[in-house]
């Protein structure tokens, strides 16, 4: 503790330690490694994926593989110690711990929540809200005793899917790294990047040369994969939705329309600002997805809804510790759980950096509260709103969602349960909305914050913002002209990201409590 302490009020003592103003050259990122090491290994994928899609498959099935045989245990570990030391962190003193060296939070309560609401939750919210209770309700997972009673399989099914999308998910990419994040930037002075919340181990090795490069660039392509493949899904998933609609051709020519659209969208947004674009997408996104829950409150199972909500949430907490270090299956763990984990792992320390920016004056048990907590029992009930409807239908007419998601078809399971409420159409478009909506929301953010760890300016030029808006949705449209595959492998290969981006993530678990414990007694809530 005393060593942590020492070094950093070291670095935050020394001119020579801090950053020198930057250059135009360093504000556009051509002088960071991290810029080349990144961006070059991206383009290294796109190539390999154009001259032969086959190796590429190969070697990231290889990779993916041992990365989920290898690091799938540490992986479950890591988050729920995260959850459960986070809660530890909001429950005693250091709760009451104000972050970001100012008194009062920067953004209005409703505004912060919508941000982050919309850039976590991300394109799942609608398509895997669909599409993963059928999935559990047709396959029971394996940490649920076989039973015959369909209404329990429904439990189950919504069960497994809000562990997955609930409590560690959230926790993981933005609770104990944020406070990191926070305390080495706003009061110590360090770099608003990656490589900071590797600095109580490294010192000052993480922060400059080749090293603090390597470690951005690892983060960067991880949350770079991460928001490719969304991009590329939402136009493989509109595409599909405009042609069961309205007979829109689902090709190449439609996919590559509905990326650029997406492109132009986040790409404007994210040159706005914090303050403007991103704000005001968010905060009408939260509105048409509160608009559509009550919708389907009034019109739809709502019984079900409530009831499947409630046990849902019930059954979870009562399995709660089987399920998240549960290790009987590791072919379905493979596929589902350390598959989420791998994905949400590699948006960590990136998450942390764009929470870290727009959270400013909050107290440790504001922020672990809601990210923890309030986010993960909203989303639970979103599932349940979209997948419990489904539930319901299912229950009531076999087939008439489980038909439509056969092959794995998450579009085909979201509009089996649209085309069964008043007004199909609209709601289905206003679904597709809601859906395009949450992924402009994360590629804007994610567009931000890459350029900022890139640039090393809190506000980057519109230069960098724009060329890393573009180079995510053009490397999109190219995989998707690869056909499905070259999304699938990128998918894949999030998860192979995810192993050096755990590293970079596991001294939280001992830093955030030590930043925490100093603050508590310098802010005199010792």
């Amino acid at each position: 503790m005393s060593d942590l302490t020492n070094s950093l009020e070291t670095t935050s003592q020394n001119p020579q330690l801090q950053e020198a103003a930057p250059s135009t050259s360093d504000k556009l990122g051509l002088t960071n490694p991290a810029f080349w090491y990144s961006g070059g290994f991206i383009a290294l994928f796109v190539v390999l994926a154009l001259f032969d899609g086959q190796v590429l498959s190969s070697l990231v099935n290889t990779g993916f593989a041992w990365s989920v045989a290898v690091f799938g245990p540490f992986w479950q570990v890591l988050l729920l110690l995260t959850f459960l030391i986070g809660l530890a962190l909001a429950a005693g003193r250091t709760g009451r711990v104000i972050l970001g060296g100012v008194d009062t939070p920067e953004l209005p309560n409703f505004r912060w929540m919508s941000i982050l609401f919309c850039t976590l939750l991300a394109g799942g919210g609608v398509f895997w809200a669909a599409a993963e209770p059928i999935a559990h309700f047709v396959n029971a997972p394996p940490v649920y005793a076989a039973t015959d009673d369909i209404q329990q399989l429904a439990i189950n099914a919504l069960s497994q899917s809000f562990m997955h999308w609930g409590f560690l998910a959230w926790a993981i990419v933005g609770s104990l790294t944020t406070i990191v994040v926070m305390h080495l930037h706003y009061d110590k002075g360090l770099p608003l990047k990656p490589r900071s919340l590797l600095y109580p181990v490294l010192g000052e090795r993480a922060l400059y040369g080749h090293t603090g490069a390597l470690i951005d660039a690892c983060c960067i392509i991880a949350v770079a994969a991460g928001t490719i493949g969304p991009i590329g899904f939402l136009g493989l998933q509109i595409s599909y939705a405009l042609n069961e609609l309205f007979n829109v051709p689902d090709g190449f020519t439609t996919q590559m329309i509905i990326v650029l659209f997406a492109i132009a969208l986040y790409t404007l947004s994210a040159l706005s600002g914090l303050n403007r674009g991103m704000q005001m997408i968010s905060r009408y996104n939260v509105i048409l997805a509160a608009g559509l829950m009550i919708y389907i409150l009034i019109f739809g199972p709502t019984n079900f809804i409530f009831n499947g909500y409630i046990q849902g949430v019930g059954t979870m907490i009562d399995n709660f510790i089987p399920m998240a270090t549960y290790r009987g299956d590791e072919g379905w763990l493979s596929g589902w759980t350390v598959f989420f984990w791998g994905w949400f792992l590699g948006y960590g320390p990136m998450m942390a950096i764009f929470i870290a920016r727009i959270s400013r004056g909050r107290s440790i048990r504001q922020l672990i509260c809601t990210i923890s907590l309030v986010a993960p029992l909203v989303t639970c009930f979103w599932f349940t709103i979209i997948g419990g409807s489904g539930l319901a239908f299912e229950i009531a007419n076999p087939g008439s969602v489980s038909a439509a998601f056969e092959g794995f078809n998450l579009p085909g399971a979201l509009f089996a349960i649209t085309q069964q409420f008043p007004m199909p159409i609209l709601i289905s478009i206003l679904f597709i909305v809601l859906t395009t909506v949450f992924i402009v929301t994360t590629g804007d953010s994610m567009t931000y914050t890459i350029s900022v760890v890139i640039s090393g300016e809190t506000e980057p030029n519109a230069i960098i913002r724009t060329f890393w808006g573009v180079m995510m949705g053009v490397t999109a449209i190219i995989l998707i002209s690869l056909g499905e595959g070259g999304i699938s492998a990128l998918q894949s290969f999030i998860v192979i990201t995810a192993v050096p981006v755990s590293f970079i993530l596991l001294p939280s678990l001992w830093n955030a409590p030590q930043i925490a414990m100093k603050m508590a007694k310098e802010q005199g809530f010792d």
